[in-house]
């Protein structure tokens, strides 16, 4: 059974998290051990709140370069601020340095994006179709389906970095269309909760867990 060490960095819906990947066929570990992380076969970086007090407990317990070392080797899933932790830094309450892994940063939502007439409510709450064109494996069976979203922010990769080429997976719309997903290397990640998007959200994380690389 694949072991999915999933990181307790002091922000995220822990257990939620670990009851669906256990029932998508998981063995799970909730962690900030690097030792358990290494032994892992996937880690997984879960989010909820805010990117600061993420990315403060990350390197408080070490969490930070762990992901570092290991993603160059294993299979690594983000979901929503663990997605925005990947990039080079994100707005929200300044400037906040990241991980760095993907070129780019994660952006508010601008109220002045209209959605059906009027101005897009923040944060984006709720059900949402995400599309993709991607033949990945990671996700099989999942084109075309609602997700599960609660957030202000939203990654925006640097366009002009020749590594972020192919770089977005799959998109939604809030206003404008956004990145609402991302397969770089060993990376995946998610701006939606798939934990919380019942028959896609199971299927999308299966797919991760049988994810071969």
């Amino acid at each position: 059974m694949t072991k999915v060490a999933l990181l307790d960095y002091g922000v995220g819906n822990l257990f939620s998290v670990a009851n669906a990947l256990t029932v998508a066929g998981a063995s799970v570990v909730i962690t900030n051990d690097p030792k358990d992380i290494r032994s892992a076969d996937k880690v997984m970086l879960p989010g909820v709140g805010a990117i600061g007090d993420a990315m403060h407990h990350m390197r408080l317990c070490g969490v930070d370069m762990t992901v570092q070392e290991v993603v160059r080797t294993k299979p690594v899933m983000a979901i929503c601020v663990g997605m925005q932790a990947l990039f080079d830094y994100s707005t929200e309450g300044g400037k906040v340095p990241c991980l760095g892994l993907v070129a780019g940063s994660a952006q508010r939502f601008d109220k002045t994006w209209m959605q059906n007439g009027q101005g897009i409510k923040i944060p984006h709450v709720g059900w949402n179709v995400v599309h993709t064109d991607s033949n990945h494996a990671l996700w099989q069976g999942c084109n075309d389906e609602y997700f599960y979203f609660t957030h202000s922010y939203y990654c925006k990769p640097d366009v002009a970095d020749v590594k972020n080429q192919g770089l977005i997976t799959a998109v939604s719309s809030y206003g404008q269309e956004f990145c609402a997903s991302i397969i770089k290397d060993n990376i995946f990640a998610t701006q939606f909760h798939p934990e919380k998007s019942h028959r896609a959200g199971l299927r999308l994380l299966s797919n991760f867990i049988n994810w071969q690389i």
